[in-house]
């Protein structure tokens, strides 16, 4: 049940240059933990950025059979600066144009990391020998609009500046697609030529290390995996379209879906070939959604329950069962067989050692390292598609299986907020799984989940905007179009970019405001999509002819649709001189033309930008003019209003417009998703696998300190868990031990517990000197207070009746489930109830209140032992401790005990008061006025309050979970029940 929200407003951008200061310091930080970074990274995605054509003589082709054409490019192909073909003339290679914010963005790296990049080779395109060198595939020839639309006014058409006299190709037949399979030299062949072009390559973009290792897919393998179940099963889905709304059949089930597989497993296998230990893996777009678990299965990883990733080799029975497919499986994916080289090699991998942060531990020896040297596996997953709503998502037959394989990264990043939001969601409803802060929680693996919309490369839009071309292109359609207004669109003929929506508004527009006829044009420019439709294009023809010959005329045509490629220059003038640029994507991620258009409107006449509310960039662009797609009357009202817009609002929108664009470009991405995946491994900032207490070290440190906070949880730290909450009533010992503690001048000693105050009172106010902190710290009682103090007080607790509501519902649904309300939070408790029941409910309940109640309230939602906790957002433990830090900044030794959920709160804060890469010898830590310190106080006491500087270091902080040894936690180090606990304050006390 995903409620729709608005993305979260942006804030500000950090430049280029402080990502990559704080890139550098994660990884400094990262090695001086003894975590091996290799400086490489590895991108795996579906296509090569190049083209590859196999020069062959022409009988072959002849005696080949039917071979396909190559697919119409976006734009013209042109001659392009990155060129290598072999000596022998038996292969080309050259730059392709798709994608090209994505492959400027990962080059941008390459200043820093050296850069493997592993893909599928793409369709290996055949053109005939000649005696001649052959003709670059850029020779295609397309007409050109402005020559088309000028071609009737002028008696002697002159060929364009830009285009020069070429020498006819010695050979015209056209280019076809490779079928067959290449033997094992031809492969060798293609590597070292994409070796000697990436050389190239390199002299033409200084500080470029990228690598090309190809991905060589038998051709229905590829055909089944991109054109099958790519193309008409997770396109379609990712953009809210059907099956039965698609020009695609119901997949039940998909016969692709094999392929899809066996294509994931081919690139897992190939990056086990070249994987290094320290290497940072970003897998890309949903091509390869399986890829990242199927890349640690390939290393020898094996999943474990509860625990997340570990080192131990698969058994041979699970081994034996991966060599077949079963259609009828219903559980999650079993894992891939491990590499056949490394088995070969005697590779032995380690043990399972400490896991950190999503999918955290993952360690394994290969190579040169020694047997059971601590190496972590560290992938991200970048998706550069929009995310469906569950809803959507779980009509999916193989919904599990892609799960479980996105959540082998450490991070699954997307273009907006409510992508990851509805990917969260997905997870909880189809999987059943736990939502954390900030990520999933997959049978005890955390992954994150991030988002960060992929920008444009800005320097080479510039540079392509300026081409010397483009200027007479511009020239020529201001001529033609000197008394009217032009509105521009390009998008592919897809249903999910709106083509036939925007005929249909723009017709109303005509319809609406009758003064604008015949004063006004729209040129819209489409290419071939991924599932072509020729029932689109039929649509769409015949809505022109339509438009056209309703509001025509002989002399003047309100819609120009050519459905072709362009010349860059022609479509950068088109952008240039443009009145209006109209987009109505029903769905998508990113969207490169909007952005196109602001960059080029800067030059000329900062025109106003329509923009549909269902794009991934919408949310960056707040001074478009907003619309929905699908309401015609609207987006005719918001065409109407660009129009007529005042200079002044123009320029201030553009001014807004321009910013966004600039300040967030490819590089900022690129940067930013590598900056999110060092925050997600190593133990930065997150859960991991902890070794016991070490008293000793623990005991040393307390005597040599003079000042010591102690912090403790109650229930389950320093008394069990019971059935009966009432019933855990503390020890004599462990009241011996905290008096004990409390009287001693060097130690403040505090109580942080989810119980309220009464029940705190009656079994520790007894005690002198505790401070008490009651409700996870939406009251405080001070050492020596009489009375506990309401951090609440000045908070909206009107939620409080909505969260009962919602929790009535789910109590008179699960028999032995019972609502606890408190003065400052609500818990819903089913520990009595049936367990795999409760905890299903649990879910339910969490994902209800997650997706449509949290976020337009300020509320935090907690999952605990057995229950479901909703408080306010700005009140709870972390906050109790960080304002405990602040009051006490001379504290040199800092120690802290808890067992469930709530308590990494406490974890959480001892780590973030720290600069991520953490301390840099004896740099200063500055400490700001926690909430727990301000939200009690009027706003001119807060102005009066001053940072301090905070005496503690990391390694003098001695925070401690209780449970087993394979707990996930933010925590440094663990012990397994309160009886350790006591314990150990019993040891320093001796």
């Amino acid at each position: 049940m995903d409620s729709m929200h608005p993305d979260p407003a942006p804030a500000p951008p950090p430049s280029l240059a402080d990502i990559k200061a704080q890139v550098d310091r994660l990884e400094a930080s990262h090695k001086a933990k003894g975590l091996p970074l290799s400086g490489r990274i590895i991108h795996v995605m579906h296509h090569l950025p190049v083209e590859i054509v196999r020069i062959v003589p022409a009988e072959s082709l002849e005696a080949g059979g039917m071979l396909s054409p190559p697919m119409t490019p976006e734009f013209k192909p042109e001659d392009v600066e990155a060129t290598v073909e072999s000596a022998d003339a038996k292969w080309r290679i050259h730059s392709r144009t798709a994608h090209p914010a994505l492959v400027s963005g990962i080059k941008s790296l390459s200043d820093t990391h050296d850069q493997i990049l592993v893909a599928w080779t793409g369709e290996v395109l055949l053109q005939p020998d000649t005696n001649a060198s052959p003709q670059q595939p850029s020779q295609a020839t397309f007409p050109s609009i402005a020559q088309n639309l000028l071609a009737p006014f002028q008696e002697n058409p002159t060929p364009s500046p830009t285009t020069p006299s070429m020498p006819s190709p010695p050979d015209e037949s056209p280019l076809m697609v490779f079928g067959g399979e290449f033997n094992e030299q031809e492969k060798k062949d293609v590597e070292k030529e994409l070796q000697r072009f990436s050389e190239v390559e390199q002299k033409y973009e200084e500080g470029s290390r990228l690598k090309y290792l190809p991905v060589f897919l038998p051709p229905d393998v590829s055909k089944g995996h991109y054109e099958g179940f790519c193309k008409k099963t997770l396109w379609p889905l990712f953009h809210y379209l059907l099956w039965l709304d698609s020009t695609a059949t119901v997949p039940s089930p998909d016969p692709s879906w094999l392929a899809y597989h066996k294509t994931n497993q081919m690139f897992a296998q190939r990056v086990a070939e070249v994987y290094k230990p320290g290497d940072l893996i970003i897998c890309h777009d949903y091509h390869l959604l399986l890829a990242p678990k199927m890349i640690r299965e390939a290393l020898g990883q094996v999943f474990h329950p509860n625990a997340g990733w570990g080192t131990a080799h698969p058994s041979p029975a699970a081994h034996h069962a991966n060599k077949r497919f079963d259609w009828d499986q219903s559980q999650s994916q079993q894992a891939t067989p491990t590499n056949a080289n490394e088995k070969s090699n005697g590779q032995k991998l380690g043990g399972f050692l400490s896991n950190v942060g999503s999918a955290l531990g993952q360690h394994l020896s290969v190579g040169g390292e020694p047997a059971g040297a601590p190496v972590e596996v560290m992938i991200g997953m970048f998706m550069h598609t929009p995310w469906p709503s569950s809803e959507i998502f779980r009509c999916l037959p193989t919904r599990r299986e892609i799960l479980d394989g996105m959540l082998g990264a450490n991070l699954v990043s997307f273009q907006t907020y409510s992508y990851s939001r509805h990917f969260v969601s997905t997870c909880i409803r189809v999987c059943g799984y736990e939502s954390t802060p900030g990520g999933v929680d997959a049978n005890g693996q955390v992954t994150a989940v991030g988002y960060c919309p992929i920008g444009l490369d800005v320097k080479r839009v510039i540079h392509d905007r300026e081409l010397p071309g483009v200027i007479p292109k511009m020239e020529a359609l201001r001529q033609l179009y000197k008394d009217k207004k032009i509105i521009v669109g390009r998008e592919k003929l897809d249903v999910a970019k709106g083509v036939y929506n925007k005929l249909q508004a723009f017709e109303k527009f005509l319809q609406v405001y009758p003064e604008w006829r015949g004063k006004v044009v729209l040129i819209q420019v489409t290419t071939p999509a991924l599932s072509e439709s020729p029932k689109l294009e039929r649509m769409t023809a015949e809505l022109v002819s339509h438009i056209n010959g309703t509001y025509g005329s002989l002399d003047f045509t309100p819609v120009h649709h050519y459905h072709q490629a362009l010349e860059k220059d022609e479509y950068f003038g088109l952008l240039s001189v443009a009145d209006l640029a109209l987009i109505t994507s029903l769905r998508d991620g990113m969207n490169t033309t909007s952005m196109e258009f602001i960059l080029c409107q800067d030059k000329t006449n900062k025109s106003p930008l329509v923009l549909s509310e269902f794009m991934g960039t919408v949310a960056s662009f707040q001074s478009a003019l907003q619309i929905n797609p699908h309401d015609l009357l609207g987006v005719a009202h918001a065409i109407n209003k660009g129009l007529t817009m005042p200079e002044a609002e123009k320029e201030e929108r553009h001014t807004s417009l321009l910013n966004s664009v600039v300040g967030h470009t490819s590089y900022t991405w690129a940067a930013t998703i590598l900056k999110q995946l060092l925050e997600n491994v190593g133990g930065e900032h997150t859960a991991h696998q902890t070794p016991a207490l070490d008293v000793g070290k623990f005991s040393q440190a307390y005597k040599s300190s003079k000042k010591r906070l102690l912090l403790f949880d109650y229930d389950g730290t320093l008394t069990p868990i019971v059935k009966v909450p009432a019933h855990a009533v503390p020890t004599e010992r462990t009241l011996n031990a905290i008096s004990t503690l409390a009287q001693d001048p060097k130690n403040v000693v505090y109580l942080i517990s989810g119980r309220d105050g009464d029940f705190l009172e009656e079994h520790w106010g007894h005690v002198a000197n505790l401070g008490m902190s009651a409700e996870h710290g939406s009251f405080v009682k001070q050492p020596g207070d009489e009375d506990f103090t309401n951090m609440t007080e000045a908070l909206d607790m009107s939620w409080m009746s909505e969260v009962e509501e919602i929790f009535k519902y789910y109590t008179e649904r699960t028999t032995g489930a019972t609502i606890e309300v408190k003065k400052a939070s609500i818990t819903w408790h089913y520990r009595n109830a049936d367990p795999d029941f409760g905890e299903f409910q649990c879910k339910q309940c969490l994902d209800l209140l997650e997706s449509s109640l949290a976020p337009r309230r300020p509320i935090e939602i907690l999952v605990g032992k057995k229950n479901l906790e909703v408080r306010p957002l700005a009140v709870n433990k972390g906050e109790i401790v960080k304002r405990l830090m602040y009051e006490n900044p001379d504290a040199d030794l800092i120690f802290c005990a808890g067992d469930d959920k709530t308590d990494e709160d406490m974890f959480r804060s001892l780590r973030t008061v720290f600069p991520p890469g953490g301390v840099q010898g004896s740099e200063p830590i500055i400490m700001k006025p926690p909430v727990a310190v301000t939200s009690t106080l009027d706003p001119e006491e807060v102005a009066e309050l001053k940072d301090v500087e905070l005496h503690i270091r990391p390694d003098e902080i001695f925070a401690t979970t209780v449970g087993p040894p394979a707990k996930k936690t933010l925590a440094g180090w663990h012990v397994t029940c309160p009886e350790e606990v006591v314990d150990a304050l019993e040891s320093i006390l001796e």
